[in-house]
């Protein structure tokens, strides 16, 4: 039998490293915790979990740079937990490695449920993918093609080429920035009018209501999420 998944919870504030371990605990992982950002660091190279829920809000370290120190030697996925809901910390932490990004107060069913997107998409990282199924949607990459309820969409160069970047980070959160990046190219990273017209043509095509979307969701000033669906 493989060994559960474990979680490193670092946060400062006991009671919530106490509520988490407790509801961690009780969906069979092992949970590791630390008080402190140079804590959490040790713990993260001595314990090396398969996630870490991160605080911005330590005593010693900022949570940002928590998160650049980590990125320097480790891809585990983070998932940031803080009181910080500013759009500016969002996008940095995302910039800066974050794989998610929880405010609090927050629901204790939403934060399991972002835990395990995470934990199967570390262990899908580990692995060649040639394509995602969601729901009725299939990006597949190896042919470079996308289908709906069985039925081919035909899409556009960069139509296709944003949707697979959200594919390749299903259930995560993509960046704004990363995606004009990436797509666009360097010199276009703040052209996000160009972003919005190509997701406005995907959730066209994809029959998504902006409103109650099926697959694209938008992070309101951070970027858009591909939801995942059994």
């Amino acid at each position: 039998m493989s060994a559960a998944p474990s979680v490193l919870v670092i946060d400062d504030e006991a009671q919530i490293r106490k509520f988490l371990r407790i509801s961690l605990c009780a969906q069979g992982y092992r949970v590791l915790e630390a008080g402190s950002g140079r804590e959490g660091l040790e713990q993260a190279a001595l314990g090396r979990p398969d996630l870490v829920v991160l605080d911005l809000g330590l005593p010693d370290l900022d949570g940002q740079q928590v998160l650049r120190e980590l990125r320097e030697w480790s891809q585990v996925p983070v998932l940031v937990l803080s009181v910080r809901a500013g759009e500016g910390e969002k996008v940095q932490a995302l910039d800066a490695g974050a794989n998610d990004y929880v405010t609090k107060p927050f629901g204790i069913q939403e934060f399991l449920a972002r835990v395990r997107v995470l934990l199967r998409q570390g262990l899908a990282d580990q692995l060649p993918v040639a394509q995602v199924r969601t729901g009725g949607l299939l990006v597949d990459f190896a042919y470079r093609r996308v289908q709906l309820a069985e039925q081919e969409v035909a899409l556009t160069r960069k139509e296709y080429a944003v949707l697979a970047l959200l594919a390749r980070h299903l259930g995560r959160v993509v960046t704004q920035q990363q995606l004009l990046k990436d797509v666009w190219g360097p010199s276009h990273a703040e052209d996000s009018h160009y972003l919005r017209i190509v997701i406005g043509h995907l959730r066209q095509k994809l029959g998504d209501d902006p409103a109650a979307p099926t697959f694209i969701v938008t992070e309101a000033g951070v970027g858009y999420r591909l939801r995942e669906q059994p």
